[in-house]
């Protein structure tokens, strides 16, 4: 997704940033990371407090295999739900969960 496309997603949050990480990008608003895109797939921040709304909503959290031990490693980072993605004011919704988690997780 390039950058522009990103911006257009966070409209209705308000502005964000946007880094390279990971071989992919950070998307930042206010200074704090609230998704990434890795692979051609964007991902929201989720904490605790949110995941299980993302998780009702039929979300993947993003996870992989660790190297060490062969270990299934969860990151706090959840797919965005399909209805979102074409609806920016459910979008913005979900960007200000994702902003929500990421203003608990700075505490």
């Amino acid at each position: 997704m390039d950058n522009e496309a990103i911006r257009d997603l966070f409209a209705g949050l308000g502005p964000v940033s946007i880094r390279k990480l990971f071989g992919g990008k950070g998307i930042y608003h206010d200074g704090l990371i609230i998704a990434i895109e890795l692979r051609g797939e964007l991902m929201l921040k989720a904490d605790a407090q949110a995941a299980p709304e993302f998780e009702a909503a039929g979300c993947r959290q993003w996870s992989y295999t660790g190297s060490k031990h062969g270990k299934n490693v969860a990151m706090p980072y959840w797919s965005i739900p399909d209805s979102a993605i074409d609806d920016p004011d459910e979008m913005a919704i979900w960007a200000r969960k994702a902003y929500a988690a990421a203003l608990r997780s700075a505490k």
